[in-house]
């Protein structure tokens, strides 16, 4: 195998294993209520992993999957963060409301074994 194969084949896998972690962050999601209303959806300044209504608040999720919940954690950069901030934003400019509609931004860890844990409101300000 060449080195470019072996490199397609790691961004297929990781490709893939992203959107199990995602499926799996939506499922719980809805479990708890939530309406999914868009996966990945992408605008000017970037893509969303996955967001939703939970009652009033339209809530963005950022899924992260490792090793471990702090390993995905890590993987999360001020760059990366600035980019879903203003990926936000554009989406909200969608809506209704506009910048008025309740939202929060969350990011769900799943580590290794698949288990989930979710950080509410993880990108708030201050």
């Amino acid at each position: 195998m060449t080195l470019r194969a072996a490199r397609r084949d790691r961004g297929a896998m990781s490709h893939e294993k992203g959107r199990a972690a995602e499926d799996q962050v939506a499922r719980d999601y809805e479990r708890r209520g939530a309406v999914c209303l868009e996966r990945r959806w992408r605008g000017a300044a970037g893509e969303m992993d996955l967001i939703f209504r939970m009652g009033e608040d339209v809530v963005f999720v950022e899924v992260k999957s490792s090793k471990s919940h702090a390993r995905a954690a890590q993987l999360l950069s001020q760059r990366q963060i600035a980019r879903l901030l203003a990926t936000a934003e554009e989406f909200l400019g969608t809506q209704p409301e506009g910048s008025l509609t309740p939202m929060r931004m969350d990011v769900a860890l799943v580590n290794g074994e698949g288990r989930i844990a979710i950080v509410e409101n993880a990108l708030a300000d201050g």
